[in-house]
């Protein structure tokens, strides 16, 4: 039986990227979204062309009856899980493209930012840890949260070359790794293990506000000369998911070309 994948935020991005790869590794995918059905419909397609099972599933992941809805029909639709990407997140979408200087961020940035990165990751990771924990009678499995180099190091924006802008997004990413390394030694005990990966810029269309020239500004910033593919990270996830990562957890690999 091929085991089962959540991958969170599935239809766009590094989302869609990661769950073909998942599909042509020996994995099912729940390709999960919130408003983009038929994109994730595209997504869950392209892992079955690639030999996997493949569902969509609709919730906001911010939202605890949601997540525990989403986790009940992937349990009915496509078996017990053993892997879960906390992929969800993001900064544009709460912050606008050129995020939120500290003294101008508002209470309810605050409060968006890290629902969308920090609560939603929690919520999937309890409903994960409730089903694969030996604990609680499952089988152990495999925990990936798709974090940001800013966590670590500070950076700029979309737009300009500076960090400004970036404060409110960097802390929720800096707790995502908090939670990542305290999780990780709370269960790791129980069959589970937890690690994040921490990408540098990468190619998807949530950069097209950016406007022309934004990946060649941001090649000039890393080393290797270029942001990241989607597909790139994928193949660290994979890693992180399968037993050849079997002694790793409370990790963080930085997929960032060098930066």
């Amino acid at each position: 039986m091929r085991p089962v994948a959540i991958v969170t935020a599935g239809s766009h991005g590094i989302g869609a990227g990661i769950c073909p790869v998942l599909g042509r590794n020996g994995w099912d995918v729940a390709v999960n979204y919130n408003t983009s059905r038929a994109a994730a419909e595209e997504v869950a397609a392209a892992v079955r062309e690639a030999g996997g099972r493949a569902i969509a599933v609709q919730a906001d992941v911010t939202d605890e009856a949601a997540v525990v809805a989403m986790f009940r029909q992937v349990d009915l639709e496509l078996g017990p899980i053993a892997g879960l990407v906390n992929n969800a997140g993001g900064g544009k979408i709460v912050l606008g493209p050129d995020g939120a200087r500290v003294e101008e961020a508002t209470v309810a940035q605050m409060h968006g930012i890290m629902a969308l990165n920090v609560v939603s990751t929690m919520l999937c990771t309890r409903e994960a840890v409730r089903r694969m924990s030996t604990r609680h009678g499952g089988k152990g499995g495999s925990i990936v949260n798709i974090s940001s180099d800013c966590a670590r190091r500070g950076g700029p924006t979309s737009r300009k070359a500076t960090a400004e802008g970036l404060v409110l997004y960097a802390a929720a990413k800096a707790a995502v790794d908090g939670f990542t390394l305290n999780a990780a030694v709370e269960v790791g005990g129980e069959g589970i293990r937890i690690n994040a990966v921490r990408p540098a810029t990468v190619m998807t269309p949530a950069h097209d506000v950016d406007g022309p020239g934004h990946y060649e500004r941001m090649g000039r910033i890393i080393p290797m000369g270029r942001p990241g593919r989607p597909e790139e990270i994928a193949e660290v996830v994979l890693f992180l998911l399968s037993e050849r990562s079997s002694f790793v957890t409370g990790a963080f690999i930085d997929a960032t070309g060098g930066r």
